[in-house]
């Protein structure tokens, strides 16, 4: 299975350069796609790579589908060793095979650490679907790395185990820092989490499988993917995050044991590796959360019909998953099937609306903040309803995003939203991760376990006085989503 994985490197994190952890490759890449047959010689794709002013050209079959890649390089090294006569050989001869690929939605830091992985200076760029929409190259990016270390390096790719793995998580709160202090955005600390906690997941996926096949077991006797479920699949994840993970599998049941044992595994090598198991069990080492992809249908029809309590709030936690490892194309008809299922159910939408709206802010008897024990409850407090309205009124929508700043944007540029309420919203969003942040850095400082629970102390007069009218907006946000799904 093809899984591409985080690499950290601790060495200069304070002078880290962050672009590579604010912007995705879609960001950077040159588009469209340049490729050439496969029937092509040397001398045609050199020819048009002149043309383009491109220094490398991609090799498709009939399909489009990417067959290899040839770079300036190729028709240099092609011309010292035969001269102008390898200039008419085929590209199959000389092309690099098979095609390192990076995902358009990936931030940058993950082109960058998997070229020097694989040791290559260029990565195609894919959609969701694995077809080609770009390409990056070691030149392209080099001003990325300009003054400072690469801050990237192999170790979550190539962790032999889970103690290697909890070495690398370790590192996660000084890189968060590092962005924090450079005034990279909240939301953006928090992506950068959330992708490190996924590839994290993918290589315990990946170090658990292959330990199967040593003590036995084979290789899946179906094809399966792993998803992260809830804020790691949101790209909300931060410090306190546990262990919300699902399978699909194809076929039947007969299946399921060999799901069962890796299951076991993953789950203990995220453990171990710093990862907690989830309090709630949502965790594919429980049967409910890993079932074939009929089951997870019937699953899914079971909410929407019947959901109530504590299956809302598996639902809801469901609804924002990320595939991280096996086969993507898995994962795809669920998320369809899920968006379809929920816009068709006006009832459905609005048990998740009040499932969501129970997250309100509570204030005192002089209108400030609530608190227990010196702290509030940030999450409970009004992150959950501003996260859960926005989902619900996604949903509704048909809009597949899965961020809550990506769905507040779809929301406004669809008319759904104003568009200072979507500003407002975003800003508010921001505020509340960073608040979380500043406080999760702060406890593991102090030796302290990171959790939702934030000092006011921590806020200055006016970050109180902000936080208080925006929960206050979220109130008004809660009756509006009520009142639309009233409508319907």
């Amino acid at each position: 299975m093809d899984v591409g994985a985080v690499k950290l490197d601790t060495s200069s994190l304070e002078r880290i350069d962050s672009f590579p952890y604010r912007h995705k490759v879609a960001e950077v890449m040159s588009a469209p796609v340049v490729s050439v047959p496969l029937k092509s010689t040397l001398i045609e794709a050199a020819r048009l790579m002149a043309e383009k002013g491109i220094s490398s050209i991609l090799v498709a079959d009939e399909d489009n589908k990417a067959q290899g890649i040839v770079t300036e390089r190729d028709v240099l090294r092609a011309v010292a060793q035969t001269g102008s006569i390898g200039m008419h050989q085929s590209l199959n001869a000389v092309m690099s095979a098979p095609v390192a690929t990076v995902r358009e939605d990936a931030l940058v830091f993950v082109a960058l650490g998997r070229m020097d992985r694989l040791k290559i200076r260029h990565l195609v760029v894919v959609d969701r679907q694995g077809r080609p929409v770009g390409m990056v190259s070691a030149r392209s990016l080099l001003k990325l790395r300009a003054g400072t270390a690469l801050a990237l390096g192999d170790e979550i790719a190539s962790a032999p185990d889970a103690k290697a793995l909890a070495q690398a998580h370790a590192k996660v709160p000084s890189l968060a820092q590092a962005l924090l202090e450079e005034g990279v955005e909240a939301t953006g600390i928090a992506n950068v989490i959330s992708t490190v906690l996924r590839d994290i997941t993918a290589r315990a996926a990946e170090i658990s499988e292959r330990a199967m096949a040593e003590d036995g077991w084979g290789g899946p006797p179906v094809p399966g993917c792993l998803l992260i479920l809830g804020s790691g699949g949101r790209g909300e994840a931060l410090f306190s995050a546990d262990q919300d993970n699902a399978i699909i599998y194809e076929g039947g049941p007969e299946a399921d044991p060999w799901y069962a044992e890796i299951s076991r595994r993953i789950c203990e090598t995220l453990d171990l590796a710093g990862v907690p198991k989830c309090r709630g069990d949502v965790m594919c080492i429980n049967a409910q959360w890993r079932q074939s992809s009929d089951g997870w249908k019937a699953e899914i029809d079971r909410w929407m019909n019947k959901a109530k309590g504590e299956e809302i709030a598996s639902c809801d936690i469901f609804i924002d998953f990320k595939a991280v490892y096996g086969t993507q194309k898995l994962a795809d008809p669920i998320r369809q099937y899920v968006q379809e299922k929920a816009a068709a159910s006006a009832s459905f939408l609005r048990l998740l609306a009040a499932s969501a709206t129970e997250m309100r802010p509570s204030f005192g008897l002089f209108g400030n903040i609530r608190t227990t024990e010196g702290r509030f409850d940030i999450k409970k407090s009004g992150f959950l309803l501003l996260v859960g309205a926005v989902r619900v009124l996604a949903l509704k929508n048909g809009i597949e995003a899965l961020s809550t700043r990506e769905r507040l944007s779809a929301l406004a540029k669809g008319g759904h939203l104003q568009q200072s309420d979507m500003t407002a919203l975003s800003r508010l969003h921001d505020f509340m991760i960073g608040l979380q942040i500043r406080q999760q850095l702060s406890d593991l400082k102090n030796g302290l376990v990171p959790s939702d629970r934030v000092d006011p102390k921590i806020m200055s007069r006016a970050e109180r006085s902000y936080l208080k009218e925006g929960l206050k907006r979220l109130s008004a946000l809660a009756l509006a989503m009520q009142n639309t799904l009233a409508a319907v």
